[in-house]
């Protein structure tokens, strides 16, 4: 009996259950599993990562040199506020320092006192509001585009640029920078989206008209093409006729200045917001400068623009409705210098060649009674006001 006992014991038998090879088997599969996952994972990274290369690869063709905003953004190194808006008369508040900045006025004579920027050749409120995008004059290291917020900070979006232009609303800025037109978005304190194109060597931006720019091929010789960004580059057929560009009506169509055969004289004409330009209507008669200055009214009937030359100068008011043969013009005032602000359809403003402010009313000048000249009131001859649409 003990002998068959302890066969019994020494003979293994195999277990119907093995917990230990189910163990193993299981970490074989886990492990399996996860390197396949990897693997997986890394591919598609990889994939994710090359697009996005590539993406990127793409917007720097397209973008060149990345844009950068020039300035502290630092709140605690920001400029106090100084910017103030006095009534029409001087006040203690607004003495002569504050005058080193740059002095906006409105149509009503309002002056607004911008620091630590200048000297500037155009302003237009922020396309948010609380403060304004200054254009700087032309120097010899280019010209500059300013932000100027209402809380006192002051950064500098452009600099070393060639021709700058802002569109209406100030959501977009054009420029001309070495061989390259550009165009980019403007959001808060930054430059976004750039594009742009190869021009021509003298070529400059002129204006926005609707989503395209107007492009001046050559500021000494007639002709203007209209691009639009990211639509391809420049087009090849260029308009040959147009000199200067005015304005737009509220159609879309272009009111503008062109060419003759005679070369002492030029022509207006209503111009087909297309890349060619096309002449819809023309009109000859009045004697117009030659300087590009001038301002149509928002509902399109009316035309301020300068006329005639040196001591005969004067700025003209022209009836649009009636561009056709032998158009006429009335005298509205002295010569426009700057920009035209039209506060409504029969309202206007300009500053003249001594930086008086002159305010043009239809109504009177047709009656003929030209505008006369003010001095704006708490603005040294020394300084030049810049005239922006209401603040």
């Amino acid at each position: 009996m003990r002998e068959t006992l302890s066969h019994r014991v020494a003979l293994a038998r195999p277990l119907s259950v093995d917990p230990a090879g189910q163990a193993i088997r299981r970490a074989n599969r886990i492990r399996r599993r996860r390197t396949a996952a990897g693997l997986a994972l890394a591919a598609a990274t990889t994939v994710l990562l090359s697009a996005g290369m590539a993406q990127f690869g793409a917007e720097t063709r397209r973008d060149g040199s990345p844009i950068v905003v020039i300035g502290d953004p630092d709140p605690t190194n920001r400029p106090l506020p100084t910017a103030s808006i006095p009534g029409p008369a001087p006040s203690p508040e607004t003495s002569n320092a504050l005058l080193v900045g740059e002095t906006l006025v409105n149509a009503d004579g309002r002056r607004l006192v911008l620091p630590e920027v200048g000297p500037a050749e155009r302003v237009q409120p922020l396309p948010s509001g609380g403060g304004w995008l200054v254009v700087g004059a032309p120097s010899t290291a280019g010209r500059s585009l300013w932000v100027v917020q209402d809380d006192g900070l002051v950064q500098v979006l452009l600099a070393g640029a060639g021709a700058i232009v802002l569109a209406p609303d100030s959501l977009q800025v054009a420029w001309r920078d070495g061989d390259d037109l550009l165009v980019a978005g403007v959001v808060g304190t930054q430059l976004i989206g750039a594009v742009r194109t190869p021009v021509p060597a003298a070529a400059e931006p002129v204006r926005f008209v609707a989503d395209s720019v107007l492009v001046r091929l050559d500021p000494a010789s007639a002709g203007h093409t209209l691009w639009r960004p990211g639509a391809g580059p420049l087009p090849g057929a260029f308009e040959q006729k147009s000199l200067n560009v005015y304005g737009r009506l509220p159609d879309g169509r272009l009111v503008g200045q062109v060419a003759t055969t005679d070369p002492a004289r030029t022509c207006l004409a209503v111009l087909a917001p297309t890349r060619q330009l096309d002449p819809v209507r023309t009109g000859c008669g009045p004697d117009l400068s030659r300087d590009g200055i001038g301002g149509v009214s928002p509902d399109g009937r009316w035309l301020l623009v300068n006329g005639g030359t040196g001591k005969t100068g004067r700025s003209l008011l022209v009836d649009l409705q009636r561009l056709g043969p032998g158009v006429s013009a009335v005298t509205a005032g002295p010569p426009m210098t700057g920009a035209v602000v039209w506060g409504d359809e029969t309202r206007a403003a300009y500053l003249d060649g001594a930086g008086k402010l002159v305010r043009v009313d239809v109504g009177e000048v047709r009656a003929g009674k030209p505008a006369s000249p003010a001095a704006v009131p708490g603005v040294s001859a020394d300084d030049r006001p810049i005239l922006v649409q209401g603040f």
